[in-house]
Parts: C-alpha cells; structure tokens; sequence
C-alpha cells in the first residue's frame, strides 16, 4: 500500500513539473517594479535611466493583456545587465523566456 501512494506522489509531481512548460513573451514593454503601475498606459516613454536608478525594485514586463509579470532573481539580473550594456534611452522592449508561476516569470533568457 505504502508503495502505491508513494507511485502515486511521485507520478503527480512528475505530472506538475511537466505543466510548468516554458513560454515566451516577444518585444513586450520592460518596466522596474517600483513605476510598473505609474507607466503601464505608456511603458515605452519610460527611461532607462528611471529604470536602473529603480533596479532595486526589481524588474518585469506588462504582458499584452496587461498584466504586470514579475521577473525572479535570475531575471532581475539578467534585465540589470541588458539595460546597462543598451545603447537607447527609451522604448524598453524584451523577449523574455521562462516558466510562469503565477504573476512572476522564471527567466531562463532575456533579449533587450
């Protein structure tokens, strides 16, 4: 018997863990967290300089429904990265690749 459930614990989160399939979100507006809400009508007017003097906040896009998804560590690392080797000032669009977990993305690849 206690094997059984054992089976069946482990086939469940095996069946979890193949859910949380991989998305991506193309050339969608990257916002710090901090002005996520204040610029969420016009994300592109907001500046890069806004955004990596607000990078503690930690970063995320406004998805074309306009839900703001949150970035995990790794993703706030990766937008710090890409906003400081970006050449614009403005128009702050990404490609970003990850798993959702509810309204925060687990970036596994972010393109500036």
């Amino acid at each position: 018997m206690k094997i059984r459930v054992s089976i069946c614990a482990l086939f469940s989160l095996l069946l979890l863990t193949l859910s949380a399939a991989a998305e991506e979100w193309r050339n969608v507006p990257m916002v710090d967290t901090m002005c996520a809400a204040k610029v969420k009508a016009k994300p592109d007017d907001h500046p890069r300089s806004c955004a990596l003097q607000c990078q503690k906040s930690g970063f995320g896009i406004i998805a074309a429904d306009g839900t703001f998804l949150t970035f995990d560590a790794a993703g706030n690392a990766e937008a710090i990265a890409a906003l400081k080797a970006a050449k614009h000032t403005d128009h702050l669009r990404v490609t970003v690749s990850g798993t959702r977990e509810g309204n925060t993305i687990k970036v596994k690849k972010l393109t500036l």
